[in-house]
């Protein structure tokens, strides 16, 4: 069994985050996306904690964290972030992102410069997720966006049929069994629909485009995107960012579903 450390930080006032820490050696931290929780991650923390120090949080009004109507949006969760990184005096990090997570890892660095970082992992998630440009990686068209935010978004029951329907097509690649999915759906539902609609408005009108093409060149970054958008994604990578590596594998929550082989990607790139 892996030995888990777990504490609360203050990020804010009245704010705290919920951290989980295990093994020793260069710290690994990882990010979750849009409303998950440190729950997610722990079969990269059982891997990597046996030649790392890993850490995984859960974002503020996730998980375990507090839950608050203030700093709901990604420039307050990358300030968090260090804080996190600071309380525990991570140096030399690996960063890695999960959807909106990324967000969080390229507002961190705008905010904090690559003093405590030593390299970044994007997982699936494009800087800039709205565009008008047909050719651009973006998280979808605009009306689909608004229907998303405007119909679903709206009450517990609109949450909870967005998110099943997101997991059981784009998020796992396999047929889940009613555990699974229940699972999956209630690490998102520890978020209320009120601040998870907040988050989704301020993931959809992020732009980190110039915070992506600044981290490539000063630290090594990998993308691992999805299969079902990866032509698109990995065009868009090597135009955007062509030092970035990229690498394809499964759906949008292919660490969780192929974790072997996703950890093998993310082994073989810090290494």
């Amino acid at each position: 069994m892996t030995k888990v450390r777990e504490k609360y930080i203050q990020a804010d006032s009245g704010v705290e985050l919920f951290v989980q820490e295990a093994g020793s050696g260069e710290p690994i931290v990882f990010i979750p996306g849009f409303t998950f929780t440190t729950e997610v991650f722990q079969k990269q923390l059982e891997h990597f904690s046996k030649t790392n120090r890993v850490i995984v949080m859960d974002p503020r009004s996730h998980g375990r964290s507090t839950v608050v109507l203030h700093g709901n949006d990604y420039v307050t969760h990358g300030t968090d972030l260090h804080a996190v990184l600071e309380e525990l005096d991570v140096k030399n990090a690996v960063l890695v992102g999960w959807s909106f997570g990324c967000l969080t890892a390229w507002e961190y660095v705008k905010q904090n410069g690559y003093d405590r970082v030593k390299s970044m992992v994007f997982v699936d998630m494009p800087p800039k997720s709205l565009s008008t440009s047909a050719a651009d990686w973006v998280e979808g068209s605009l009306d689909d966006i608004s229907g998303i935010y405007n119909v679903y978004l709206r009450d517990s029951k609109g949450q909870r049929d967005f998110i099943t329907s997101y997991i059981t097509s784009v998020m796992i690649q396999r047929e889940l069994s009613d555990e699974e999915l229940t699972w999956i759906v209630e690490q998102s539902l520890k978020t209320p629909y009120y601040i998870a609609g907040s988050l989704f408005a301020s993931g959809m009108f992020s732009d980190y485009r110039e915070e992506a093409k600044k981290a490539s060149k000063a630290v090594p970054t990998l993308n691992i995107v999805a299969e079902h958008w990866s032509e698109t994604a990995v065009n868009y990578t090597n135009q955007l960012t062509p030092k970035t590596k990229v690498e394809v594998l499964g759906g949008h929550m292919m660490f969780w579903e192929h974790s072997d082989k996703f950890n093998e990607i993310v082994e073989r790139f810090i290494k």
